[in-house]
Order: structure tokens, then sequence, then C-alpha cells
């Protein structure tokens, strides 16, 4: 297999929170001369087929994504699933209990949105929902955006949508072992997902990959969208330490919000051994 460089392992499409459709990303992607690139929504991989074919038509190399959401020591941490078997039932029954509360909880972030004062915004969310089993506060913070109350989406998570603000509301996930057997069981790799955005303290994160290693966990983000320059290194450093292989992805979710491109990340720092690497049987 040739050398890959330029893989996108981590993107978003209209079946969970992105704005553009599977077909529309893999343009996108192979545009910008990705070379290995996965669709990854949000704990659902009813995309996939659409994803694979179109990733052919447009030259690239294609892995099977998903990105599960987990609940971690009272924290919402995402393991991205990568080469598994996206036919396999009981990944597919996994994912659809994580994505069963997301309606109820909406619901209630929607009553927490109207008592400060912000009107029918389970209904105005629904808008941009392609997926009503999916609905997410990515997609109220872009209803709160079209209505002028706030300018961007950054914006509403800021004043609504975090701990402790009107529209937030928690949700208990999969567990972290859930998450990594039913990825590992289809076939696939698990792969935490941009973990500086966590923000635990030195023990918590040491925790969380320490019991991500014992559970069967094989990679970690390296380099995506989140991720500084300087944090870049400090997590190549962190998967030398566990043994982990190295993914990257851009996190893309729409060309109007994303503030990284598909395929524009620098390329892994050396000394690592890439995601796809290890996955090379997988690739389709």
């Amino acid at each position: 297999m040739t050398r890959i460089q330029n893989a996108d392992l981590h993107c978003h499409s209209t079946v969970s929170d992105g704005t553009l459709a599977p077909e529309a990303l893999a343009q996108r992607a192979s545009a910008n001369g990705v070379e290995l690139w996965a669709l990854t929504d949000h704990d659902e991989i009813g995309g996939q087929h659409r994803a694979a074919a179109a990733a052919k038509a447009y030259g690239m190399r294609y892995l099977t994504g998903t990105e599960i959401s987990v609940t971690f020591i009272g924290h919402t941490v995402h393991i991205v699933g990568l080469g598994f078997d996206a036919n396999d039932m009981t990944l597919q029954s996994g994912l659809r209990q994580t994505r069963g509360g997301r309606e109820e909880r909406a619901m209630e972030m929607s009553e927490g949105l109207a008592k400060v004062g912000i009107k029918g915004a389970y209904e105005g969310a629904l808008k941009f929902v392609g997926n009503p089993e999916l609905i997410s506060r990515t997609h109220f913070a872009r209803f709160l955006v079209e209505s002028g109350v706030c300018r961007e989406t950054n914006e509403v998570f800021r004043k609504y949508l975090t701990e402790g603000k009107p529209g937030f509301v928690p949700h208990r996930w999969a567990s972290l072992k859930d998450a990594v057997s039913w990825i590992t069981g289809a076939g696939g790799m698990a792969v935490i997902a941009h973990p500086a955005r966590y923000k635990f303290t030195p023990n918590e994160e040491f925790a969380l990959f320490t019991e991500f290693k014992a559970l069967g966990g094989q990679g970690v983000e390296v380099v995506t969208g989140s991720h500084t320059v300087a944090e870049y290194a400090i997590y190549a450093d962190t998967a030398r330490e566990f043994g982990l292989a190295a993914s990257r992805g851009s996190d893309f979710h729409s060309p109007e919000e994303s503030h990284t491109e598909l395929g524009t990340l620098p390329f892994l720092p050396n000394n690592l051994t890439p995601i796809w690497e290890v996955l090379a049987t997988r690739i389709q």
C-alpha cells in the first residue's frame, strides 16, 4: 500500500450533526488532497455505505467510522471507532441505545431555554436535524444563531449550552467499556478523540488512558482540529507513553462553522505509529 500522509479520520455529515451529506463531504475531502478518509457521525453508522461508495468514486481509500459518546467520571468523552464491520449487530444495537435518550434530553433543553425567554427552541432545532434520533446541542445552537439570539454557534455554547447555563442538560451516555467493546467486537480500533478538550486534571487523564488501554483501546487523536501545536506534541508523547497508535482528523462539521477544513491539518509528528498502518487490512 502506498504510504499515506493526508488522512482525515474524523468528520460529521447530515446523518448526525454536520451540514453536508456524506457524498458532499467526500468531494470536499478529495478536493483538499485527502488520501484516506473516514466519516465518523455521532453514535450512528447509517451513512457508512454511502460514504464508502463516495470515497471510491473520488479516488480515496476509506475506513468505516463512528464517534461514540461516553460518560467517564462524570464527563462526556468521545471515542472514535475505525475500521469496524458496519453490519455488526452488537455495534448497531449499542449505538441505537446510546441515541435513545437524545429526544428527552432535547425537550428538557428547550424547557430550560424557554425559562430565559427563548421560546420554541425544540421545534426550531428540528429544522436543522438530518436524523431526528440525533438531535443535539449543535442543532439548538444553529437555531439560536438563525433567530438572532447569538452571532455564532460558539457564542451560543458559551452563554446557553454548557454546564451551569440555561439550556444545559447532562446525559448519561455509554460506558467506556461498552464503547470499546462494541468497536473491537466488530473488528475495529477504538481511539480517544481530541483528548485536550476534556480539561481533565493530570490524574483524571491518566485514569482515562489507563482504563482505555486496559479495555483494549489502541489509539488516540494526536493531530485534530481543536488541538494547538503544543497539544500535538503533548499527545504525541502520550501516545508513546501508553503504546497507542496516532490518529489525525479535522472534526469537520460545516463550511460555515468549522475552523479546520477537511484535509488541511499538519501531518502526524515523527516516531509515531499511524493508526492506518495498524488498520491496513481494514482499509477499503
